[in-house]
């Protein structure tokens, strides 16, 4: 079979909604009567991102307690169509594929064999016959010269002679646009009514977490899911690309009315890490080629151990039975810590693997640091947030074998310092302080009932 995934780009890619990127710079400019500037960009995923627009990272972080537009167009969706799709798909992937009801989301992973993560992804069943999985930037591309091998070639490869299983590649008729924070429901419901967020088999209510609806608006067609992009309440809005650029415009012009902001890859990073008790792994940082899942915090909700096989269930199944303790975790620290080796004590038991400042680490986790940092201890003052793997579980567990993150009615924190380290993996310098924390940033609210939004 022809290849799926697209050749390697000689140069960044743009995003459908690069163009109205640049309207909406010139626009804050004008609001917050600011000098306009160029957009901070980078390369991410081969897709020229913005970083952060007019406004800082900072500024953008916090947009999301009141509602944070996200451009996620760089995300690919590919769908795959026929009688024996979800066969496929449930020989793969580690999550129950066949047993997923129609307008539900799952959340899942995509293995080696030898366990390690290629990407995380989010799946929609959109009939019986018929399903979407959204990928991560880069992820469409197959490149052998390079070792890249597209999500859709990699798992058409364990598709069966005579299978009936069509894959393309979708992206080019859908542009993703993420609308989080508790504001979301009140833009959300006024730009398109408040039918679109109502459950499909039961229109009295709500539509339930990590589910989607499909309806129709001037003449075009729409996705719009509730997975929890930043963790939070808020939608996932797959705009066909002919009035992208005309909603985005819509979308982001009410957001500024409620006081929230268009968000660039920092503060979404930001967001990512600072809900729920451990945060949101990143792809690429957290999830890549070197680490198994093995006792991530999201372990359970992505992959299905019960399953009888999916590409890299043996390894998984060797990690458990030899008794492996290796965590993933969080950390509030006094600076930015990436790449730095984790140390209690005289002992290195780990890595970090994402670290960004945060405005919404409170002054009462930013004080427990024990930093002399200014700007850590000021009122208003940040902190860093980030996100690594570690050898040995830091938390005392119970009887059932769950980690104990509250004792005695206070948050389990376990300091570490944070070293550079030589070739060897020997600690230098002067560390930076922080601690391992057991109830994260922010709570998380995906999950949470709508209700508690949608009067605000």
């Amino acid at each position: 079979m022809e290849k799926l995934g697209f050749d390697f780009p000689d140069e960044p890619r743009k995003t459908a909604l690069y163009n109205v990127e640049e309207w909406y710079q010139k626009l804050l400019a004008e609001r917050l009567k600011r000098p306009f500037e160029p957009i901070k960009r980078s390369n991410f995923g081969e897709y020229n991102m913005a970083v952060n627009y007019l406004t800082s990272v900072l500024e953008e972080a916090k947009a999301i307690n009141k509602v944070a537009v996200f451009n996620i167009d760089h995300m690919a969706q590919i769908r795959f169509l026929g009688k024996d799709a979800a066969f496929l798909l449930d020989r793969v992937l580690p999550a129950k594929i066949s047993e997923m009801r129609i307008g539900q989301c799952k959340y899942s992973l995509l293995l080696t064999e030898q366990g390690t993560v290629l990407d995380d992804l989010i799946i929609m069943r959109l009939a019986e016959d018929n399903f979407i999985i959204v990928i991560n930037a880069g992820h469409d591309i197959t490149d052998e010269e390079k070792n890249l091998i597209a999500d859709a070639d990699y798992i058409y490869k364990y598709k069966k002679e005579k299978e009936d299983v069509k894959v393309n590649d979708i992206s080019d008729k859908l542009v993703k646009i993420d609308i989080q924070g508790p504001l979301s429901y009140k833009l959300v419901t006024k730009l398109f009514g408040n039918s679109v967020v109502k459950n499909r088999y039961k229109p009295e209510k709500n539509m339930g977490f990590f589910t989607f609806n499909e309806f129709d608006y001037e003449g075009h067609h729409y996705i719009l899911s509730r997975t929890g992009y930043t963790n939070r309440w808020g939608w996932e809005l797959y705009v066909p690309v002919k009035v992208a650029e005309e909603q985005f415009k819509r979308i982001v012009f009410e957001a500024l009315e409620l006081e929230g902001l268009a968000v660039g890859l920092g503060g979404r990073d930001e967001n990512r890490i600072s809900a729920g008790n451990f945060g949101l792994p990143l792809n690429g940082s957290e999830y890549d080629k070197n680490h198994t899942p093995t006792n991530c915090p999201l372990f359970k909700a992505a992959i299905d151990m019960t399953k009888e096989d999916f590409v890299g269930k043996k390894a998984l199944d060797n990690d458990i039975t030899s008794g492996i303790d290796k965590r993933m975790v969080l950390f509030i620290t006094e600076g930015i810590v990436t790449g730095r080796g984790v140390y209690m004590g005289n002992r290195r038991i780990g890595s970090v693997t994402s670290s960004i400042n945060s405005p919404n680490v409170s002054l009462e986790k930013r004080q427990y640091i024990g930093s002399e940092r200014k700007n850590v201890l000021e009122e208003k003052g940040t902190a860093a947030i980030g996100l690594g793997w570690i050898s040995i579980n830091p938390f005392e567990t119970d009887e059932e074998g769950k980690d104990i993150l509250i004792k005695d009615g206070n948050p389990v924190r376990i300091r570490v310092e944070f070293y550079r380290e030589d070739n060897d993996k020997n600690p230098k310098g002067k560390p930076i302080l922080g601690y391992i924390s057991g109830d994260g940033v922010n709570p998380a609210t995906a999950p949470r009932p709508l209700k508690l939004i949608q009067n605000l």
